[in-house]
């Protein structure tokens, strides 16, 4: 198929356009400008940018050239209604009581880089208006999908993500997943390696400090998970255990551990699943006469940056939060191209032994 035939610039000339002419900014250059500087019909243009025809090579080099030169960039609104996209994917993060900002940043952070892999930007929703939120946005044109984060057992946006049309993937998992895409660490597994990391050190009575009281009460996934995998783990190798919230002040970190180490005298195994209160933590068992890991063994379940920085470096599981942020949006984007995908998507927990966990001293003192 031939190109459509050249237009006549309206200087006269018969070929791309005088370098010397005057430069626009490239917000305010348009699509007859480059094909006024390249010579050729708008259509033309249009063909190239879009790939809907095909062009010769000659000529398509030609406009693509008047493109870089001019800095033309193809109005959004314009490709929106050319291809019934809108090239945006919606973050839906409510900012709730009890969650820890720079960890939930690192999961945004990852997913907005990876959705510029794929030409997307990322509109993100912070508002806590459960379903009304993602009814609101879903009905407008302004998203191609959704990513939701903060997950709970039971909830509410569950049964209106199955009947949207707009595709959706959470990070996180609720009690019943079927009919839709979900990525998360496995966090069962997450807490279940901890203890049995303690229980081949030789530890036999051992707690795990987790998340604030009120992400249980809102039963969040992740939260719940780790306690279980913790819990039945340790009743299946015959350990002592005992699981209670941390919130994330030192003063109440301090009385807490205060209260436990009164109640458990022989605790020598302590896993932290708190990112907020690691370093309060650490800072509080010095002052209740428990060193680390001489008197008591920690392991966290945080992100490798706070576990190196521990003083000393803790034991972790590692929070993956850039590799979820990345697969949640891949699954997204397959899920927008049709493809098949997974309903759920575990990653497997990664332990990394520091120098926080040792064998147990015979006392909680070391005496």
């Amino acid at each position: 198929m031939s190109d459509p035939s050249p237009v006549t610039p309206a200087d006269g000339s018969t070929g791309p356009a005088s370098e010397g002419s005057p430069a626009k900014r490239p917000d305010m250059v348009t699509i007859a400008d480059v094909a006024r500087h390249a010579g050729v019909a708008v259509s033309t243009v249009s063909y190239v940018l879009s790939g809907k025809r095909a062009i010769s090579a000659t000529t398509r080099e030609r406009v693509l050239t008047s493109v870089r030169k001019l800095g033309y960039h193809p109005n959004a609104g314009a490709r929106a209604l050319a291809s019934r996209r809108a090239n945006v994917i919606a973050l839906v993060l409510p900012l709730r009581s009890g969650m820890h900002l720079p960890v939930l940043m690192q999961f945004a952070t990852s997913v907005v880089t990876t959705a510029r892999r794929f030409d997307h930007d990322v509109l993100l929703v912070t508002a806590d208006d459960g379903p009304s939120e993602l009814r609101r946005i879903a009905a407008s044109a302004m998203v191609d999908g959704l990513i939701l984060m903060d997950v709970e057992m039971d909830d509410p946006r569950v049964p209106l993500l199955r009947r949207l049309e707009r595709p959706s993937v959470l990070i996180g998992f609720p009690a019943d997943a079927t009919g839709l895409t979900c990525v998360d660490l496995d966090f069962y597994q997450a807490g279940q390696v901890c203890v049995e990391h303690l229980g081949r050190l030789g530890h036999r009575r051992i707690a795990l400090l987790g998340a604030p009281s009120v992400v249980y009460e809102r039963g969040t996934g992740f939260a719940r998970r780790t306690r279980s995998g913790f819990v039945e783990t340790a009743e299946r190798l015959g350990l002592h255990a005992v699981a209670q919230p941390c919130e994330e002040n030192l003063d109440s970190v301090r009385q807490e551990l205060a209260g436990l180490f009164e109640r458990e005298p022989e605790l020598s195994g302590l896993v932290v699943h708190n990112e907020a209160a690691v370093g309060q933590v650490l800072a509080a068992l010095p002052t209740l006469g428990r060193g680390v890991p001489r008197d008591i063994s920690v392991v966290a379940i945080c992100p490798d940056e706070v576990a190196e920085r521990a003083s000393p470096p803790l034991t972790s599981v590692l929070i993956p939060a850039e590799e979820v942020g990345q697969r949640a949006v891949t699954l997204l984007m397959e899920k927008l191209a049709g493809t098949p995908v997974p309903e759920g998507t575990l990653l497997d927990p990664r332990l990394t032994v520091r120098a926080s966990t040792s064998a147990p001293a015979l006392s909680p003192t070391g005496s």
